[in-house]
């Protein structure tokens, strides 16, 4: 099974620039293919997306170094390693990479492969794919739980344009069901919230993620009400079906140590942020916050957390942890979060990525598989990889194909475990 060769080609992402696709062939003749997202908004601690800088291309957004680099780099040093040995390949390309956040290669460069080649490795055993990263890391995950769809509904911060300060709010299936009973509760009440929109007389246009982003939206709190009427509309029973899950994305709208909610002209200080949080923790039916303050704000985050164990919501790390261990293990030890968001290209191995996951687990953290908001692919390892950790939930957009491709594997995946 050893790796034979690398070849790596620039496509379009789904914000209409390029991202990378690698193809990864073994001696036996099985072939991995894997293309890697980029977020829109991304946390400055994320591992690196190297970009051509040309502006001349896509404005400076080509893919082409990354090709180059895949195939005249990272290809001599993986071609004759056994694809089996996920953890050697991964490691050999950190470690010539020399750099904690993969600027040298691009951490798009590296997952690239990295998937790929697990991707190759998974067809020559025979295996799904979510199957063969359980197997090879020992995850102990029985597939008996699939993980719930958290769709976002409304988007705004760097997802959306004129509409709300904070980027996602979601709808989240908590109720007992299938994941395809779920995907069909969350998706009925995506389809009821767009009536509910336009009876406020408010845009249904959809945005970065293939959920609305309503023009002129009068506050941050309005989107509560709506997705509530929503899901009642629907049929359903808001905190026993389906509850709310929210992305602040705080480090977007924190400047020079306050926090500016521009919808509602105001600069708050943390503790006040805080104080805003709690009126909605108080009134609506929460499962889930996330990145409520910003990426570096450890002590606020401490008190956050106090706050969210008070209301019994999950309080989740994004930018603050970046699917990055030792970040995570600083926000464990300080106990600053209850979950985690896990993107793949935010450290840039599978390897590191289930690490992390699995460190998760040993603290008792809930995790959270998540897509990408600006450069999306159709690639659905994420939701492999979702399943293979026993993540709670898979984050991703109700509508366009690079967001549906996911539910439709999560849904493949159950089809597959219970026939």
């Amino acid at each position: 099974m050893k790796i034979k060769s690398v070849a790596a080609y620039e496509i379009l992402a789904s914000g209409g620039y390029p991202t990378v696709e690698a193809r990864v062939e073994l001696e036996s003749g099985f072939v991995g293919i894997t293309s890697v997202p980029y977020g829109a908004s991304a946390g400055s601690h994320e591992a690196s997306v190297l970009m051509d800088g040309d502006q001349a291309r896509y404005n400076g957004q080509g893919m082409l170094r990354v090709v180059k680099t895949i195939q005249e780099t990272i290809a001599p040093l993986v071609i004759g390693l056994d694809a089996a040995d996920q953890r050697a390949l991964d490691e050999t390309m950190i470690t010539a990479d020399g750099t904690p956040n993969k600027s040298q290669f691009g951490g798009n460069a590296i997952l690239a492969v990295s998937l790929a080649a697990a991707q190759a490795e998974a067809a020559a055993q025979k295996k799904p794919f979510y199957k063969h990263i359980a197997e090879t890391f020992q995850t102990g995950v029985d597939f008996s739980n699939l993980p719930s769809p958290m769709v976002v509904v409304i988007e705004g911060g760097k997802h959306a344009d004129d509409t709300t300060d904070l980027q996602e709010f979601c709808i989240s299936a908590v109720g007992d069901g299938s994941a395809a009973e779920k995907v069909r509760w969350a998706m009925e009440a995506y389809h009821a919230l767009k009536k509910v929109l336009k009876a406020n007389k408010l845009s249904t246009n959809v945005g970065n993620e293939g959920a609305f982003a309503p023009n002129g939206i009068p506050s941050n709190e309005a989107p509560f009400q709506y997705i509530l009427e929503a899901i009642k509309n629907a049929g359903y029973v808001a905190g026993k079906d389906l509850s709310i899950s929210i992305d602040a994305a705080a480090s977007e709208f924190y400047h020079d140590g306050k926090y500016d909610l521009k919808v509602e002209g105001r600069q708050l200080t943390a503790a006040e942020l805080m104080a805003y949080y709690e009126s909605w923790l108080q009134k609506y039916p929460i499962a889930t916050i996330e990145d409520m303050l910003a990426e570096d704000d450890w002590d606020n985050w401490v008190m956050m957390k106090q706050l969210a164990d008070k209301y019994q919501v999950e309080l989740i790390g994004d930018d603050l942890t970046v699917t990055n261990q030792e970040r995570l293990q600083k926000a464990i030890d300080l106990n600053a979060i209850s979950a985690i968001l896990i993107k793949l290209n935010q450290i840039g191995t599978l390897t590191e990525t289930v690490d992390c996951c699995m460190l998760a687990r040993k603290h008792g953290l809930m995790t959270t598989t998540s897509h990408r908001g600006g450069g999306e692919t159709n690639d659905a390892a994420m939701v492999d990889l979702a399943v293979a950790v026993g993540s709670r939930f898979i984050k991703v957009g109700p509508t366009r194909g690079e967001r549906v491709s996911k539910y439709n594997r999560l849904l493949a995946i159950e089809r597959e475990l219970r026939s």
